[in-house]
């Protein structure tokens, strides 16, 4: 049968998919609206099966605050044409205004939400057959408090950050802090939030560094008194050029290979322990005043703590939790 062009504008509009595959699942379903929209869901759970093993490293960040809660929710695809337009900028809005008004508490639960004649997960796979790509739902956070903030990096929909406070906070400092937590990527609020694992594994990587450095800077103290510059013999393929430039003999290596391994070997086996666990605190302090929140410099004044901002606003004022999500590899 013919299919008329308002008939597949209107699947069209119904649908989000192409003219040319609502022009074809009209034709298929024979005018039936019902079929031709059940043909084209079927299409996009093959396009979704077909691409499973593909990598979502594009899509679409959004975050939202209502009040006393707020979440960011990413809707992912596999190019950065399809995630800026604005059909899966819509979707992804609606999918996350949908999450909210339901308190969601994860992405399986807004996956079984309704949405048109199916479910939000049924709509993400259509949303498959439409753009020909893998698409999946990713990094769904929600935090809670008496006032939520909400910040979309150059609202280029790729990195977004929400925070809640204890009780109601000026917009401008709220928004500040939003833009920290973006710029800075702290991974807790204070030092108690970071976990006993992460401060350990912090204080080993510390100690064999510090290590490291005191046996290097005591190879380097011995070679210098032999006469030879240690950035000569830093490595074989150093000491070959620096051999054929003329700038050492073979002599000079011969006897700094000697002293890096004798060197290396008495210092390593007579390290002060308790002058390399106080460098190693200090390196895990200065970590924690990288990485706890609170701790850090204010990107809007390097003079202050973020902990100094919030006290200068209001004394009582304290942060409750906060979340990041960012479709970049960092």
């Amino acid at each position: 049968m013919a299919v008329s062009m308002a008939d597949i504008t209107k699947l069209r509009k119904m649908t989000g998919a192409g003219m040319m595959d609502c022009k074809n699942a009209l034709n298929d379903a024979e005018g039936d609206f019902d079929k031709a929209m059940e043909i084209i869901r079927k299409k996009g759970q093959a396009v979704a099966a077909k691409r499973s093993d593909r990598e979502t490293s594009e899509g679409c960040v959004l975050a939202k605050s209502t009040g006393d809660y707020a979440a960011m929710i990413a809707l992912k695809c596999e190019t950065d044409f399809v995630a800026k337009n604005a059909d899966f900028v819509a979707l992804t809005q609606t999918i996350l205004d949908a999450a909210i008004a339901n308190k969601c508490q994860n992405i399986d639960e807004i996956k079984a939400l309704p949405m048109g004649n199916g479910t939000i997960g049924d709509a993400i796979v259509e949303r498959s057959g439409v753009t020909g790509e893998k698409t999946e739902l990713d990094g769904y956070f929600f935090v809670t408090g008496a006032c939520t903030a909400v910040y979309n990096h150059m609202h280029k929909n790729q990195l977004c950050t929400i925070v809640s406070f204890n009780k109601a906070c000026d917009e401008q400092v709220a928004n500040e802090i939003c833009m920290q937590i973006a710029a800075m990527n702290p991974i807790a609020i204070d030092e108690a939030g970071v976990p006993e694992s992460v401060k350990e594994e912090e204080i080993k990587v510390a100690v064999e560094k510090t290590k490291a450095e005191q046996v290097q800077k005591a190879v380097e103290a011995a070679l210098k008194k032999a006469g030879i510059n240690p950035a000569h013999v830093d490595s074989e393929e150093h000491m070959e050029s620096n051999m054929a430039k003329g700038w050492i003999t073979a002599e000079d290596v011969a006897k700094a290979k000697e002293i890096k391994e004798t060197v290396a070997a008495e210092k390593a086996a007579n390290l002060p322990q308790a002058m390399i666990e106080n460098i190693a605190k200090g390196r895990l302090g200065k970590f924690l005043k990288e990485v706890c929140l609170l701790n850090q410099e204010s990107i809007m004044d390097p003079k202050k703590t973020v902990s100094d901002v919030l006290k200068a606003a209001d004394p009582e004022l304290t942060i409750v939790d906060f979340k990041r999500f960012t479709l970049r590899a960092e």
